[in-house]
């Protein structure tokens, strides 16, 4: 790498923000969404320094929930990790929830904070603010440790460019998620010495891990001999192979699929081997359960296989060592890379299985009688307010073969219809709310031809920061179709409520306490001040073609929109 370029005639050394800059670029990072403060300005100068093609874009995003999420949202279409970068504790503080989210869902965010200056005189950088006290912190890295692969604080310049290595190279390799560098000031703006200048060395991403051979025989057996096999998953990776190869399981060998608890959608709605999003029913009769890359495969108190059925666990990380207390029963663990797996699974089952015809005639009757009662379902809602189901088959209805949506506290999938994988995306197990309207954002930047919905509730809604999110989808032309499912009611609390207590006196009041969100803002006026077509729709008669008016907008104009529908509150979603 050559240290020096020019400037005003000038040559200058390089400094500790252009070899982070040019570090990142270097191993793959397109944008940095950033919410910049007092510790910006070397890196705000290195950007200005740089060539463009040197470092990544920088996209101001006015708060940090949405900057961590546009990062998750740009993973799930694209497969490739960015970058994010606030300002100090303060700014981290506001992006931690989205930190937590990141890991949930195993996605490789570089997150990059400032640091409050180390030095108080004498030095680049050093403090000239009071709230350069203020800010400081005996370990910062804490806020996130927890909840990354990686942290470590830059304490040199010519640190930049093997930090950009490091990090990016730990977050891509499995299980991926986020990791966390701190920034102080001096070493940002410090000149690399010149017996340091040199690039950091290529550092390759690790290979994705295959089965063992005797593990997959193990449990190619099991599934061949057994008498009612199934699939449990919830998520797919990005391009979608590990979908591809549970799909041609599933057909080859009559296998029925489930997706209980899904973040990432697997299966083609209409798939005669797919049962659906209840594993109730399909788990009780199992005797042989394979579970794919899937944290939370069924709730312990409320269902679990008996004490006869056989689980395999397979996934990169089969134990889902992140979290502290997982008790799911596992007679056979395998790491590896998912589609790998089941590849190397339905290799190994092709010369043990069967005749399974009985049992794909009786699984292909039960998916479809699932079909017809998730139709009738859907048509019951369409009144005012109309229910979930009725919205999320319009939704569905109006999507064409590559649109996507987000969905938080939104959407019901069971009355969906999908053609493939990864078109709908819910909002990760850990439930930092605000996920969904900025996910969809950094999908959309991913892909500016793509319809990207975002179908969250009325309180997910003001958790995004819906000014920050609207601003930046005008800022940035990213035509998204924000729909609003106000029932103005935390739903999921009361929901959580009668479950608990279904004869209790909260129940049996006229009014819970702390799940009422009336009297309902105009949520309209809030995307209309960034020039967002918006409409609200009071009755479900009325709402497919308010998606048709709100989508040509979007078609036509390249701009965003908005509906606020009225939703019948309800114990389903």
């Amino acid at each position: 790498m050559d240290i020096t370029h020019e400037y005003a005639d000038t040559p200058v050394a390089e400094t500790g923000a252009e070899s982070l800059l040019r570090g990142l670029k270097r191993n793959g990072i397109d944008y940095i969404f950033a919410n910049a403060g007092t510790d910006f300005p070397p890196i705000v100068e290195a950007f200005v320094h740089l060539d463009e093609n040197e470092a990544p874009t920088p996209i101001l995003v006015p708060h940090e929930t949405a900057s961590v999420a546009m990062a998750h949202g740009y993973y799930l279409v694209t497969g490739r990790a960015q970058a994010t970068m606030v300002h100090v504790n303060v700014g981290l503080a506001n992006s931690v929830m989205g930190v937590i989210n990141a890991a949930s869902d195993n996605i490789p965010v570089v997150v990059l904070s400032g640091r409050t200056p180390i030095t108080e005189s004498g030095r680049r950088g050093a403090r000239v603010t009071p709230i350069q006290y203020g800010q400081e912190m005996y370990d910062q890295s804490s806020m996130v440790s927890d909840v990354t692969k990686f942290h470590y604080e830059m304490r040199y310049p010519e640190q930049g460019d093997l930090l950009a290595t490091r990090a990016t190279r730990l977050a891509l390799s499995e299980p991926r998620g986020p990791v966390y560098v701190s920034l102080p000031r001096e070493p940002l703006m410090e000149t690399v010495p010149p017996a340091a200048a040199r690039p950091a060395s290529p550092q390759a991403v690790s290979s994705l891990a295959y089965p063992d051979p005797e593990a997959i025989r193990q449990a190619a057996a099991w599934l061949a001999e057994a008498r009612a096999p199934l699939l449990i998953c919830q998520r797919s990776d990005a391009g979608g192979k590990a979908a591809a190869e549970i799909l041609r399981l599933a057909e080859d060998f009559a296998l029925p699929v489930v997706e209980p608890f899904m973040v990432r959608n697997v299966m083609p709605s209409g798939h005669p081997m797919f049962l659906g999003h209840d594993v109730k029913a399909p788990l009780a009769e199992a005797d042989v359960v394979l579970v794919v890359d899937s944290a939370i495969p069924w709730i312990e108190s409320l269902h679990r296989p008996g004490d006869a059925t056989r689980v395999i666990h397979l996934g990169p990380d089969p134990q889902f060592q992140r979290m502290p207390i997982r008790g799911y029963r596992s007679d056979l663990s395998i790491a590896c890379d998912p589609a790998a797996g089941i590849a190397a699974l339905a290799g190994a089952m092709r010369p043990l299985a069967g005749d399974a015809q009985e049992r794909r005639h009786a699984i292909t009757a039960r998916a479809s009688q699932r079909r017809d009662r998730a139709d009738a379902l859907a048509r019951e809602g369409g009144e005012s307010p109309m229910t979930a189901e009725w919205m999320s088959r319009c939704i569905s209805d109006a999507m064409d073969e590559n649109a996507l949506v987000f969905s938080e506290l939104g959407v019901v999938p069971e009355v969906m219809q999908v053609t493939g994988p990864n078109r709908i995306f819910n909002n990760p197990h850990s439930g930092g709310l605000g996920w969904g309207l900025p996910a969809a954002l950094g999908a959309q930047l991913a892909d500016r031809d793509r319809l990207c919905i975002a179908c969250i509730g009325d309180g997910s809604y003001m958790f995004a920061n819906p000014v920050a999110c609207h601003q930046i989808a005008e800022a940035l032309q990213l035509p998204v179709l924000t729909i609003v499912k106000n029932n103005g009611i935390w739903n999921a609390v009361r929901r959580s409520v009668v479950a608990s207590y279904p004869d209790g006196a909260a129940v049996r009041a006229n009014r819970m306490p702390l799940v009422s969100l009336e009297p309902s803002p105009d949520y309209r006026q809030i995307a209309a001040a960034s020039r967002a077509y918006t409409e609200r729709v009071e009755h479900g008669r009325d709402l497919p073609a308010a998606l048709e008016r709100a989508i040509g907008v979007i078609r036509r104009e390249r701009r965003q929109a908005m509906l606020e529908l009225r939703i019948a509150v309800s114990d389903r979603q």
